[in-house]
């Protein structure tokens, strides 16, 4: 699926060059499908998630859950856990941060989109996407193949041999710089000593 589109004043193009939809097991969960959004052919924005809302589908972006320190030992908690991992410290049940609404604020996005035009964009291509993986699964029924997202991790066949090879060279010169006495490269170390 391809969704293009360009903004408003000088802000480049901004194109959604695929979205892979995998739908979850239970349709009684809530949690409809998970996806994954290709940017422009170059960027991969994974783990985005379907949710079933109370006004239709829900696009919940990647996130990860929000920590504090304990108070007495330092040890990093999440900010739902009533006791420290380490210690066991009873921690403050109301220490998370609200927003506006006065909800607790308990993850943090990863990634997402910086404006309402863009947030928008994104979350019609994802439906839609959502909404023909849907109609797929229940078309096919029992013959129905969700799409893998483990192509994904290839690398491409665009890599730059010579870049690889110039960060590959860089790497052996700081790892011989470590292992001689003085920090200095083996030339400079050999040469210092006559």
């Amino acid at each position: 699926m391809t969704n293009e589109r360009q903004q408003s004043g000088d802000s480049p193009r901004f194109r959604i060059t695929e979205i892979r939809v995998k739908l979850t097991d239970d349709p009684r969960n809530k949690l409809k499908a998970y996806c994954s959004v290709t940017i422009d052919h170059a960027f991969v924005v994974r783990d985005l998630k379907i949710i079933d809302g109370n006004k239709g589908p829900f696009v919940a972006m990647p996130s990860r859950k929000l920590a504090d320190h304990c108070p007495r030992c330092h040890h990093k908690n999440h900010l739902r856990a009533a006791y420290c991992n380490q210690c066991g410290t009873g921690l403050d049940p109301d220490r998370a941060p609200r927003d506006a609404r006065g909800r607790s604020q308990l993850h943090a996005d990863l990634a997402h989109p910086i404006n309402s035009a863009t947030r928008i964009e994104m979350h019609k291509a994802i439906v839609q996407a959502y909404a023909q993986e849907f109609e797929a699964a229940q078309r096919d029924g029992d013959q129905y193949k969700p799409k893998s997202f483990d192509d994904l991790d290839a690398l491409s066949d665009m890599v730059d041999d010579d870049y690889i090879e110039e960060l590959e060279r860089r790497q052996e010169e700081r790892d011989r710089r470590r292992r001689t006495p003085d920090g200095r490269s083996d030339g400079l170390a050999s040469g210092a000593a006559e």
